[in-house]
This record gives C-alpha cells, structure tokens and sequence, in this order.
C-alpha cells in the first residue's frame, strides 16, 4: 500500500519506520524542511536532534530511500494513496482542553489536495494522535465540505511509550481500529496485516469514538493505578512503623487481579500523555456536566509528588537547602529517553532555587540538552545556578545533598559513588528507591530519604 504520514514527530517517525519495515511505501511528510532534511540524510546525529528512540536510526536506514521517504511537499504524494495516518501535535490549553490547530491545519490543506486529485480510488484518513472523542466527525465534516470523493474516516490511537516504542510498535500488545464501514476496516487490515488473528496480540475492530475513547481511559487507569500507590502505599510506609514498602508492592500484587505494573512508588509521572490524556478527559466530561473528582485526584497526587520530598528533607530531615549545593541525578521523566517534558526534576529544580540554593549540579545519560533549552538563562537569570556534568560522580562531588529523580539504572550503583566523592554529614534523597543496600550508607553515617520509608538517620544523629 502507499501511506503517507501526517507530521514526523516521535510518533509520526516510529509509524513511518514500521510501516514500512512491512514493505509499504510510505511518505512521512512535516512542514519542518530542516526536520525532513535530517530524517532523510539516515544519520543518527541529524535524526536525533529531533526525535531519539532506542533502535529508530537503526530501522529507519534499513528502508530508507527504497520504502520510506521524507517530504515538506504533500501535493507531490497525494496521488495514488491509499491511507493517510495524522500524527499531529495535540498540546493541552490552559483550561484542559485540547489545542487542534496543528492537527486542523493539516487536515485542511489534506483535504483541499485531496479534492483535486485526479486518481479517485477509495482514500482512508486515520486519526493516529490522541484526539478529543467525536473529532472523526470533525475530519469527516471537513472532507465533506472540502468535496473529497470516495473517503473513509478511522480512528486508531496509539499506545507508545517513550523508551520502547520501536519495540511496542513492532510487538504492540494490542491494535485498535475505529471505523464506520467494512471496506475501511479491510484496508486497515492490510496496513496491519502482521497483526490481524495474531496469537497473542488483540486486534479490536470498534466505532470511531470507542477507539477515541479507549486511548482517554487506558491512560486515566494507569494514572490511577500510579497516583494510587503513590498515594496510598507510600504513605503507609513512610508514615506506620517497621512497614517495608517492597515486601508490601510484592504482597499485594501477588494476587492475580491486581498488575505489577505502576506499583513502584516514586516521585511522580512525567511526560506529556498522562498529562494531556487525563486533563483533556476531565475537560470533556466537565464540558457535559459529569463529576471528575477520581481523575482530578490522580492529577493532583501525581503533581504533589513531583515536590514533597524537598518539603520532606525541610521538615523531617530539618536541611536547608539555602546556600547550599545540590546534585540532582536524572533529569528526563524517565530512563531510556531525552524527553523531560513534565518531568519531575522540573519541579524539583523550581523548588531548590525557590529555596535559594547555591548551586544545582545536573547530570542524566541522554537529557541535558533538552534541559538546557528549558533551564535558559537567558529567560530566567536564576537558572545560572544550574550547572550540567559528564556523569553521576562529577555532578556529586562539592555537594551537600543528592536528589535522584530518575530511575536510570546506572543510579542503582550510586552507594560506592558517594561514599568515595562526600562525606558525611550528607542527605540522600532518592525519589526512585534507586539505592537498594541504603541501610549500609546509613551506618556509615548518611542521611537517607526516600519515597516510601521513614526518615533513615545515623544513630549518632
């Protein structure tokens, strides 16, 4: 089949690479010319300037110029398409709701090439990004008025994490399809034909708006089901005595109804679907009068999360932060990725010059030049005191407390690391219970607080 896919971002990117890995030509087309320049020069220097994913460079160079092909010009791949899959930026506005410029401006000009084109086989538009439920009737209205013959309309939302979405994209675990017509089912069919009557992924044929809606719920449980056992689990442990917080994690998941997944308590989710999906929802189900209160205390958990350790180490540990220097590991919302959009280290770090502290000394593997375009001092004078090194070791060396806030596996090794750059009296704050032999720090005098636990504090303190 020819595909052509609507925006190169990390998920136009992905479902162009493994689209055609299944040896369909597809067209990525982006209205960045400089963005369609590097994904066509196959470096991974030049890709990853806009888009890093573990495993992406590798698939792109494998069909490039022979199934995948970049371009800013969507007339010129118009004709002869078979389907066209929009995976456009969908930012939240302040209030909640969903900003659909980006997606409505390329549907529009979509549509008025469409209408001209002179091969009028049957065209299938596919709504990929995360959309408000009832935006296919929008897209369909849209082609309607614009006179594009012969079209079909889906929605087929994505369930890509950061991190892994070469892999999920290859082995999804399920595939959801929302169309109107069976002639348009069959052409998703073949699109995704690997998948269809797999033994182990679910492919689910549904309505446009139960494929729109199942992306809004999948996403508002998970926040949940975080929010949850950060919530509820990590305040029995570090608030009830003698309470161990991996021991409770493993007993309580030991029961088959209840997932492993998200049961790890930490400092907060970041990135932008949680953020996004969950408070669109809420503004949709306001929109038409319908009580949101369990979706907005997810949110509300979740972001208290992302700052009440450094409330923490004031209060229980009785530090502060003022004057001193702090290291802050991981700045991305998660490992395997650069993206540090609602990452918990933004607010971690807004909070520490709130505080007035000297210096904050940075590091994370892939994320420092992301966070050095937020951190701009040229925007805020205040973000001169943050400093960027080469590894954990450099960024530790000099402070007086650590904060790790990424769960980067390197940070598993930090104990030999700090014993061997500072000394005690010195604050470990671990908002991902990354440090697992802590009782061993805190016996050589270290102060230890993490998510989940009481206060640790030598006995001479």
């Amino acid at each position: 089949m020819k595909i052509v896919v609507v925006g190169t971002g990390f998920l136009g990117l992905v479902q162009a690479a493994v689209c055609s890995e299944y040896g369909h030509e597809v067209h990525g087309y982006d209205i960045d010319s400089d963005r369609v320049r590097a994904y066509s020069s196959g470096k991974a220097r030049e890709i990853e300037r806009y888009v890093y994913e573990p495993g992406l460079v590798n698939l792109i160079n494998e069909t490039l110029g022979k199934y995948l092909f970049f371009t800013d010009d969507l007339a010129s791949v118009i004709e002869g398409t078979d389907v066209f899959f929009f995976c456009l930026p969908t930012p939240t506005n302040p209030d909640g709701s969903t900003d659909l410029s980006y997606y409505q401006s390329a549907l529009e000009l979509t549509a008025k090439l469409l209408a001209k084109r002179k091969d009028r086989r049957r065209v299938l538009l596919v709504n990929r990004s995360t959309l408000p439920i009832g935006t296919v009737r929008y897209m369909e209205k849209v082609l309607t008025d614009n006179r594009v013959p012969n079209f079909g309309v889906a929605s087929n939302p994505e369930f890509l994490a950061e991190g892994s979405a070469v892999i999920q994209a290859r082995k999804p675990d399920r595939v959801v399809v929302g169309c109107d017509r069976d002639e348009d089912f069959q052409m998703l069919r073949r699109v995704y034909s690997q998948f269809v009557n797999h033994v182990r992924i679910k492919y689910i044929e549904t309505t446009p708006e139960t494929a729109e809606a199942i992306k809004y719920v999948a996403n508002a449980l998970l926040l949940n089901y975080i929010s949850f056992w950060n919530g509820v689990g990590a305040r029995i442990g570090e608030n009830f005595p003698n309470i161990r917080i991996e021991d409770l994690r493993r007993g309580v998941t030991a029961d088959e109804r209840i997932s492993t997944w998200g049961s790890y308590v930490s400092n907060g989710a970041g990135g932008r679907s949680f953020n996004h999906d969950v408070r669109s929802i809420v503004f949709q189900l306001q929109s038409i009068g319908v009580d949101t209160r369990i979706l907005e205390a997810s949110l509300d958990v979740n972001e208290f999360q992302k700052e009440y350790l450094v409330y923490r180490a004031m209060d229980e540990a009785g530090f502060s932060f003022r004057g001193k220097t702090i290291a802050l590991l991981g700045l991305a919302f998660k490992k395997q990725t650069n993206d540090v959009s609602y990452a918990s280290s933004l607010r971690v770090v807004e909070l520490l010059l709130q505080n007035g502290v000297k210096q904050i000394r940075t590091y994370d593997p892939l994320a420092l030049p992301e966070a050095q375009k937020v951190f701009d001092p040229r925007v805020n004078d205040a973000f001169q005191k943050i400093s960027y090194h080469t590894s954990a070791s450099e960024a530790i060396e000099g402070s007086a407390a650590l904060f790790i806030s990424t769960d980067w596996e390197e940070f598993r090794g930090l104990s030999a690391i700090v014993e061997r750059v500072v000394s005690p009296p010195y604050l470990i704050i671990d908002g991902r219970r990354m440090i697992p032999d802590y009782q061993n720090l805190v016996q050589r005098g270290y102060t230890y607080l993490a998510v989940g636990s009481k206060l640790l504090k030598p006995e001479a303190q």
